[in-house]
C-alpha cells in the first residue's frame, strides 16, 4: 500500500526524516507532502507517531483526468466495495492545480457520484444511507492526474488534544515540533520559549525530549474502519510507549500575560508533561539566562496578532537587544511573517528557513550556537 502524508511547505523533510526513522519503506518527498509504502498497519504507526505531518491518507487510485468522464471512469473503477461498507459515510473533499478540470466542486460532485455508483451496483441499492462510519474520500489532480485518497486521520493531526483554547493566534502544534526539531533540541540543554502564549512550543518540546508519540492520546477515523483491526492500533501504541524517555528535563516558558501561563499550564497538563515544564509571568525583554547552552525558541507577537506594525517592529528591535543577555552558545530560533524582521531585529540571521504557519508565509531565524 501506499501511504501520502501531507504537510506545511518547508517542512517535507522533517516528515520523510520521521518516516524513515520509523522504518517506513520507499520514502520520497515532494512540495507538500511525502509518501510511502507499507502494509495497512503502517497507518496505525504514522498516525500515532508523526509530529510535522499534517494527516495520513490511503491512496487507492491514480488515473489520467483530462475531462470529466475520465475522471468519472477512473474513480468508478476504484473497488469502494472492499472498503465502504454498504451503511459507511463517505464524503468528498479535494483540490486541483496547473489541470484542466478546475472546478473543485464539480470534481466533487463526479467522485462522490463514481463511488456512490460503484457502491449502488455492489450492494443492490439506489440510495445508499451513509448512516455508520465515515471514510473520507480525498483527492488532488495536479496536471492532469488525478489520485484518490482516504483519509486514514480524521482530525488533522496537529490537533493533538492537549488544547482546548488558544490566545488568539495559534500556532499549529505541527509547525511548533518543526520548530523544536530544527533547534536541534533532543532534550539535554534547557529551552526556553519566552512568548509561549497557549504553551504549545514548550510543550511539544517536551513531548520530543521524553520521545513520546504525539498521537497516544487521541482518536482517529481509521480506527472504526473494519479493515483496519484494533490489535494494529494497540501494536502500535504499545512500540511507541516502549520508546519513551523517563529523565529530568529543564522546559520553560514565560509570556507577559498571566492568562496565557495558567492556560499553558493547564494544557501542559492535558499533555501530560507537566512534570517537565514549568511556565512563569515574565517579560521577554527582561531576560537573562546563565546556562552556557540552551535553545530558545519562539514565535513572537506580529503585525496580524498586535493589530499594529510599528509596535510589532518596536517589540522585535528591543527582543533582539535582548540576546546580549544570553551566553554566546545558545541557539535561538525565532518564527516572524514579518518580511523586514531582520533589521527590525537588529541582526543579520546565520540561517533562514521558509514556512507556513498555515496560509500565512513565514521565515525561521536561526541565530548563534554556530551554523544550525
Amino acid at each position: 500500500m501506499i501511504f501520502t502524508v501531507p504537510c506545511l511547505l518547508g517542512l517535507e523533510s522533517l516528515v520523510a526524516d520521521e518516516m524513515r526513522r520509523l522504518g517506513c519503506k520507499n520514502v520520497r518527498a515532494e512540495n507538500g507532502r511525502v509518501s510511502c509504502a507499507g502494509s495497512i498497519a503502517e497507518a496505525a504507526r504514522l498516525n500515532i507517531n508523526l509530529r510535522c505531518g499534517a494527516r495520513v491518507l490511503l491512496k487507492v487510485g491514480a488515473f489520467p483526468a483530462p475531462d470529466f468522464e475520465a475522471l468519472f471512469q477512473g474513480a468508478a473503477r476504484i473497488p469502494w466495495e472492499e472498503i465502504i461498507p454498504k451503511d459507511g459515510e463517505f464524503p468528498v473533499k479535494g483540490w486541483s492545480l496547473n489541470s484542466i478540470l478546475h472546478s473543485v466542486p464539480a470534481c466533487q460532485a463526479i467522485v462522490k457520484k463514481a463511488a456512490a455508483t460503484r457502491l449502488g451496483r455492489a450492494y443492490g441499492c439506489e440510495t445508499l444511507p451513509e448512516t455508520g462510519e465515515r471514510y473520507q474520500i480525498r483527492f488532488a489532480i495536479i496536471h492532469d492526474t488525478a489520485s484518490l485518497y482516504l483519509d486514514t486521520t480524521g482530525d488533522g493531526l496537529y490537533k493533538r488534544g492537549y488544547r482546548a483554547r488558544n490566545m488568539g493566534a495559534p500556532l499549529r502544534e505541527t509547525l511548533a515540533a518543526a520548530l523544536v526539531l530544527l533547534s536541534r533540541y533532543r532534550g539535554k540543554d534547557p529551552f526556553l520559549d519566552p512568548f509561549c502564549g497557549s504553551g504549545t512550543i514548550p510543550i511539544e518540546a517536551a513531548l520530543i525530549a521524553k520521545n513520546r508519540a504525539p498521537g497516544l492520546d487521541r482518536r482517529f477515523a481509521a480506527q472504526k474502519w473494519k479493515m483496519m483491526e484494533s490489535r494494529y492500533w494497540l501494536d502500535a501504541a504499545e512500540e511507541a510507549m516502549d520508546k519513551e524517555y523517563h529523565g529530568h528535563y529543564d522546559i520553560m516558558g514565560s509570556d507577559i500575560d498571566p492568562a496565557a501561563v495558567e492556560l499553558s499550564k493547564h494544557n501542559a497538563a492535558l499533555a501530560g508533561v507537566d512534570d517537565c515544564t514549568r511556565f512563569e509571568v515574565a517579560d521577554a525583554l527582561s531576560l537573562r539566562r546563565d546556562s552556557e547552552y540552551g535553545q530558545l525558541v519562539t514565535n513572537p507577537p506580529y503585525g496580524e496578532r498586535l493589530l499594529d506594525k510599528e509596535r510589532a517592529e518596536a517589540l522585535y528591535r528591543a527582543f533582539g537587544k535582548t540576546l546580549d543577555g544570553l551566553p554566546e552558545k545558545w541557539r535561538v530560533v525565532v518564527l516572524s511573517s514579518h518580511e523586514d524582521f531582520e533589521r527590525c531585529f537588529g541582526r543579520r540571521a546565520v540561517r533562514r528557513r521558509k514556512l507556513y504557519n498555515g496560509m500565512i508565509p513565514c521565515n525561521a531565524y536561526f541565530y548563534g550556537g554556530g551554523r544550525v
